[in-house]
């Protein structure tokens, strides 16, 4: 191939449109610096710092030895279905059947294979912002329109009903929302779910994609609420779940879906032509994490909970930083817009992203832009690790601002 040629250009264009993951993308620059020698405190990625619980390792091992070596049914295993049919009554009161679920590699390929279910070209999905990084770029890739509804941060974040409603046009198809909310912490209450519900409930072929991932890093006293529990409209909610945080196994890549039996296998059908069945012993680990004891995720809970409160009594702290109280999940999302058009002589912050490459390269502290969350003025920082490393790494970033004029 000549050496001239534009490579880029022979990309398909649903490639070259697509924007690269920030979290990824800043995670990739930290480990980078920290293998020139840097002291780099990465708080960029979305990952729990704990280890597996044992007895989940424990029937991974087993599974091995039992044989389970060959390719899983593309919807899961029957007993892991019934596992998360079981937990999504005992948990969040859906009444769902093993037919309802879908088992896939991680909550972010559940979540892209019901957008590309649903969603034609031209189609429009309501996203409530501050959102995951990804979810935007699933409805471009499924050629749907992203709607980018935003959270006030006097609001901790959430999205009205009234913003909700005002929204929806005739070709509105979905509406998708997290909570707790990667990346502000931030959680929908029953009442606030209740009211969505109302609106969903308005619109006829309207459908509700509902990720709960963090479902059990909640700090309400109230505790978790799925809108899929809500009658009216259950049969219009996709509930998406997975092993990946609740129980600090991100790495064996496990999610799943709860939804109306025409859209499961509609989604089994898709997975059937693009991943079949997922990994085969991490779906017989699944068993055990679901329908096991629930003490080690509740332990962890109370660490990131002990951690959100450090982190955002530090914060507080920071000259400029203006910072929410996260009601979940394990990040810090604090506004740092009063930074913008200020310099430290060499580099002029005029924007989230420059801020969080300014702080990994003066500072050796990995963060990632809010911007790729929809909320260009604000910074997310990853609460998932040590009390001496978080504090470590505000004190970085409070020595780090103070140069800039």
């Amino acid at each position: 191939m000549s050496a001239t040629l534009d490579t880029v250009s022979l990309l398909a264009d649903r490639i070259n449109a697509l924007e690269e993951s920030s979290t990824l993308a800043m995670t990739k620059k930290a480990r980078e610096l920290a293998a020139l020698g840097h002291k780099v405190i990465s708080l960029s990625v979305g990952e729990p710092d704990f280890k597996t619980p044992a007895h989940i390792c424990e029937a991974a091992k087993k599974a091995i030895d039992d044989g389970f070596h060959g390719y899983s049914p593309v919807a899961g295993y029957p007993d892991l279905r019934k596992a998360i049919a079981d937990k999504f009554k005992r948990d969040n009161n859906i009444d769902w059947k093993p037919e309802n679920i879908v088992v896939s590699t991680g909550a972010k390929h559940s979540l892209a294979n019901v957008i590309q279910t649903l969603i034609n070209p031209g189609d429009e999905v309501i996203i409530f912002a501050p959102y995951w990084v990804s979810y935007s770029e699933m409805v471009k890739l499924a050629e749907g329109k992203a709607v980018v509804l935003d959270g006030a941060f006097e609001n901790n974040f959430k999205v009205t009903p009234e913003q909700f409603e005002a929204a929806i046009t005739d070709r509105t198809r979905i509406v998708m929302y997290a909570s707790p909310n990667n990346p502000t912490g931030s959680i929908y209450s029953e009442a606030d779910l209740r009211a969505i519900a109302d609106v969903v409930a308005r619109h006829d072929n309207l459908f509700v994609l509902a990720d709960e991932i963090y479902e059990y890093i909640n700090f309400t006293p109230e505790g978790h609420f799925s809108i899929g529990s809500i009658p009216a409209i259950a049969d219009r909610v996709i509930t998406v779940n997975g092993v990946a945080k609740g129980y600090a196994m991100t790495g064996w890549r496990i999610g799943y879906i709860g939804a109306a039996k025409w859209i499961a296998e509609g989604v089994e059908k898709l997975q059937g032509q693009v991943t079949s069945g997922t990994n085969s012993i991490a779906q017989k680990a699944a068993v055990a994490a679901i329908s096991g004891p629930l003490d080690a995720s509740k332990e962890m809970t109370q660490a990131y909970q002990r951690r959100r409160d450090l982190v955002v009594q530090l914060l507080r702290e920071v000259p400029g930083f203006r910072t929410n109280v996260p009601e979940g999940a394990f990040y810090a999302f604090p506004d740092i817009s009063h930074y913008y058009g200020k310099t430290d002589g060499t580099t002029r912050i005029e924007n989230s992203d420059d801020f969080a490459e300014w702080l990994l390269n003066t500072a050796y502290v990995s963060t990632v832009a809010g911007s790729g969350f929809g909320a260009p003025n604000c910074l997310r920082i990853s609460t998932a690790a040590s009390d001496e490393a978080l504090a470590e790494a505000v004190q970085r970033i409070k020595d780090a601002v103070a140069t800039l004029q």
